[in-house]
């Protein structure tokens, strides 16, 4: 258990990173805001103040919109190159620990909680693509990118097998690139 700590920034950050560890650990589902709240060193009612929910707990514990919006912000032609590139790092920092992982795993379980979280993800990111790219058919083309990053995390850090699997972060970069230029800007 964390040390408890009287600064509210303190505690929101240990909140935050205890959620993402125990999200990644044990899934949406079978994590509870009590587990987090031990982990991070408060009550549970501290939890519930800054967080409201689980729900929003999760969707705090994700990378931020704030930061997702800081690697896709700029030139469109260089767009598939700056998602490829924060979409490997994400994951390799991650070491198989991202909370979006384990959402996947939720999702897949057939949990109605996570499949909101995942459409709310969803329309997060249409809104910050809508600031990038410009044409006709955007809803489609981040949906999916979206669904293809979906499949690979899934092969790579779920399933844990394949080609996809076996790339370097380099390597995968390298193969991600021509594919999201062709979903997002062909």
């Amino acid at each position: 258990m964390r040390k408890r700590t009287r600064e509210p920034e303190l505690r929101r950050a240990a909140i935050l990173e205890a959620a993402s560890e125990a999200f990644a650990e044990r899934g949406y589902p079978k994590t509870t805001i009590r587990e987090i709240a031990r982990r991070a060193g408060v009550t549970h009612g501290l939890v519930i103040r800054h967080f409201t929910s689980k729900e929003q707990l999760f969707l705090a514990a994700v990378p931020s919109s704030q930061n997702l919006m800081a690697e896709i912000a700029g030139d469109p032609a260089s767009l598939p190159t700056r998602v490829a590139r924060s979409y490997v790092r994400r994951m390799s920092q991650s070491a198989g620990s991202d909370p979006f992982i384990a959402l996947i795993r939720s999702v897949a379980s057939g949990e109605e909680a996570a499949k909101r979280l995942f459409g709310a993800m969803q329309d997060e990111s249409l809104e910050m693509y809508r600031h990038v790219i410009p044409g006709p058919d955007l809803e489609e083309r981040v949906g999916s990118v979206g669904a293809y990053l979906i499949g690979v995390t899934f092969s790579r850090h779920v399933f844990q097998s394949g080609p996809l699997a076996a790339m370097s972060d380099d390597e995968l970069v390298r193969h991600l690139i021509p594919r999201l230029r062709a979903i997002l800007l062909d």
